[in-house]
């Protein structure tokens, strides 16, 4: 699997289990509804900066954005 599209499965991922809609973790992170909806399908390539705010508006590690499920 490319980083891309793993970034996106674990940000849909995390974002689901907040309760979180795309809309709302927009908001919550400073990003457009279109940049998560475009992450989330592995649409986007994340900055490190952006994979740590993504990270802390999740609650979340960075390194949980990029770790292989099962890790």
């Amino acid at each position: 699997m490319d980083m891309r599209r793993l970034v996106g499965e674990n940000v849909k991922r995390l974002r689901l289990a907040r309760g979180l809609t795309q809309e709302q973790f927009a908001e919550r992170s400073g990003f457009s509804q279109q940049y998560i909806s475009d992450l989330e399908r592995g649409r986007r390539n994340p900055t490190v900066v952006s994979l740590f705010e993504l990270a802390q508006a999740l609650g979340a590690e960075p390194r949980d954005l990029i770790a292989a499920s099962g890790s």
